[in-house]
């Protein structure tokens, strides 16, 4: 506890002190005025101990949300014979036992503002939608209607689950909405039963107010809920596994399939600008031989296409290559080729072998290149690397955001995307060439495109249509997705839309982003779950809201690899996204080593979240 003390002292030189001593007096007045209005904004801890730890995580919310993620990321490392929680279930139950701990000993409830938990959700759901945008439409192509049939599985058998569970063991009014939402981990679930209630659509039994309806949909809810958040992070991980499945061979097989074969990212997309591995090297040699000796650097090239020089050397300085220099005798020359070809061919063609250091030291990058001139349409990789591409190397071609195969007769079009590697002034002629120019790796951020684009999508989502009192939205967490479905597609097609993405910063968005956010729920959950605490009625609500989380997955997971014949991390996203659990998504994603399961998630999750707010109002006014 921090306290500011002012000694009563102070204050008598000022009656006495005049001019300059006066000035002075008030100057340390007003910079202690002014500390002490810092200090009075800090909540005072007034107990030691335990205690007085709980209560600091009470006034200081971000020190509960830092210490979650630490601790929880800190359990999700802990493999028990193959099996682990992760770091976001570790969150989870980490956050959890604090808030509880601090409710059921010492009377603290801590609540934290959900306008934090929702936008780190959105942050989660934009950054997933840059990884997964170019292969969304080709899965919905692919499986739309499977992905549709697994998510109504999981929907009808929720339900059914939840409602006629709450009914045989004798439930009181309310239990099973709250069942449903607690299971389904929807929130809006509640809001739909509670306005059946407030509208007149349901009224409750003799004896039995509107308000006690509603405390027991919170409980069901707030019982159900942190069951089946944990339990459907490690049901959704595990699931290929109990299935005899290898989570990351699947994976392979399904990015190369929702690939269409592709071997290299479309641009824009996480990784499309990183430097790979080459059959081509990079090697020195001293002209000796009359074919190079007295010839321009354009000459070369228009002879030797596929041995471009990417330096020269003339007397220990290093030659502007934009000139077009006349390569002389005793010049060193780096050039860039098939290894095999360096090693058996050039040491004869240029002249001996170089080890110098400057001609050697030739930094090479990989861009996408736009093509934008018609003069080049219909031409050869063979004609372009005559003409104005000198030293680059064509690594993938792209047309309408798919990878096409490269080979020298292979013609551009305008409207293609190029993948080339070699150095920078080589990578800037041959886009002036192409028309467009040349987009190379970058650590800035995007904060205006992912700014706009969640705005665009957060709006999208809000949007509701009420039909017979029942509230229809898009959601704002399938809007944010999709609008980084979106821009990731449009990167594919134009790269020079806010590309390229950096991978370390949008892995790091949707990690931290998912995990914050499950911090938050778990502080604000936990009393809840004291408050529901007590009696029979506990255990029923423990044993029907886990089966109703976690038996439909199952069941759909099954029905997807069996009947549909889906590949299992493909089943398993889908699976996921008709439980609405974004928590269980993740945990695949970091099972099997890919984002590929996030393709059908989309298409799932929107269904059943319409059909789940449907659900829940038909299970409160059929009580």
């Amino acid at each position: 506890m921090v306290r500011l003390v002012f000694h009563p002292l102070f204050f008598i030189p000022c009656f006495f002190a005049t001019g300059p001593a006066m000035a002075q007096y008030r100057k340390m007045f007003e910079e202690r005025r002014v500390i002490g209005q810092i200090f009075d904004r800090i909540e005072p801890v007034v107990e030691t101990g335990a205690h007085g730890f709980f209560q600091l995580l009470h006034h200081q919310p971000i020190a509960f949300v830092l210490l979650a993620l630490a601790l929880g990321a800190l359990i999700g490392k802990l493999n028990i014979k193959g099996i682990s929680l992760g770091s976001t279930a570790g969150t989870l139950l980490v956050g959890i036992i604090i808030s509880m701990s601090a409710e059921a000993i010492y009377g603290i409830t801590y609540s934290i503002p959900g306008i934090l938990s929702s936008f780190m959700l959105l942050l989660f759901m934009y950054a997933l939608g840059l990884k997964v945008g170019p292969q969304f439409f080709s899965g919905l192509r692919k499986g739309g209607l499977a992905f549709m049939g697994i998510g109504i599985i999981v929907w009808v058998l929720n339900w059914v689950i939840c409602y006629f569970g709450a009914m045989l063991v004798g439930l009181a009014p309310g239990y099973a909405t709250g069942l449903i939402s607690g299971s389904y981990t929807i929130t809006a679930i509640l809001g739909v039963g509670q306005g059946a209630l407030s509208s007149g659509a349901y009224v409750p039994p003799v004896g039995m107010t509107i308000e006690e309806v509603g405390a027991n949909m919170a409980a069901a809810y707030a019982i159900s809920y942190v069951l089946s958040s944990i339990g459907i992070i490690l049901l959704i991980r595990y699931l290929p596994r109990m299935f005899g499945r290898d989570a990351k061979a699947d994976a392979i097989i399904a990015e190369a399939e929702y690939s269409g074969g592709a071997q290299h990212p479309v641009p824009g997309a996480p990784h499309a600008l990183t430097m790979g591995f080459s059959p081509y090297d990079l090697r020195a040699f001293v002209v000796t031989h009359d074919k190079f000796d007295g010839r321009t650097l354009s000459q070369l090239a228009h002879d030797f296409p596929k041995v471009p020089i990417l330096r020269v050397v003339r007397d220990g300085a290093i030659l502007d290559l934009e000139n077009d220099p006349v390569i002389t005798r005793n010049d060193i020359v780096t050039v860039r080729a098939n290894v095999h070809d360096l090693i058996l061919e050039e040491d004869e063609l240029i002249g001996p072998e170089s080890d110098s250091s400057l001609a050697r030291n030739v930094m090479l990058e990989v861009a996408d290149i736009h093509v934008t001139s018609r003069a080049i349409t219909g031409k050869t990789f063979e004609e372009l690397a005559r003409h104005g591409t000198a030293g680059v190397e064509v690594q993938a071609l792209f047309r309408a955001g798919n990878e096409l195969p490269v080979g020298p007769a292979s013609t551009m079009l305008v409207g293609d995307v190029l993948r080339v590697t070699g150095p920078d002034i080589a990578l800037k002629a041959a886009a002036r060439h192409i028309g467009g120019h040349a987009i190379l790796p970058t650590l800035k951020s995007e904060v205006l495109y992912l700014a706009l684009a969640m705005l665009v999508g957060y709006l999208v989502g809000i949007v509701t249509v009420h039909i017979s009192g029942i509230p229809f939205s898009l959601g704002t967490s399938a809007g944010c997705i999709l609008a980084g479905v979106g821009v990731s597609y449009f990167r594919s097609r134009n790269p020079e839309f806010g590309g390229p993405v950096h991978e370390g910063a949008r892995s790091f968005l949707q990690d931290f982003g998912l995990n914050a956010f499950v911090a938050v729920l778990s502080a604000n959950v936990g009393p809840k779950v004291i408050s529901a605490l007590g009696g029979d009625t506990i255990l029923w609500l423990a044993l029907i809201g886990t089966v109703g989380a976690l038996l439909p997955p199952f069941i759909a997971f099954w029905v997807g690899i069996k009947f549909f014949g889906l590949n299992s991390i493909i089943a398993d996203g889908a699976t996921t996204g008709g439980r609405n659990s974004t928590p269980g998504l993740n945990a695949i994603i970091e099972e099997s080593g890919s984002s590929i399961a996030a393709v059908p998630y989309p298409v799932s999750y929107a269904l059943t979240t319409v059909l789940a707010l449907i659900g829940g109002y038909f299970s409160m006014i059929l009580t």
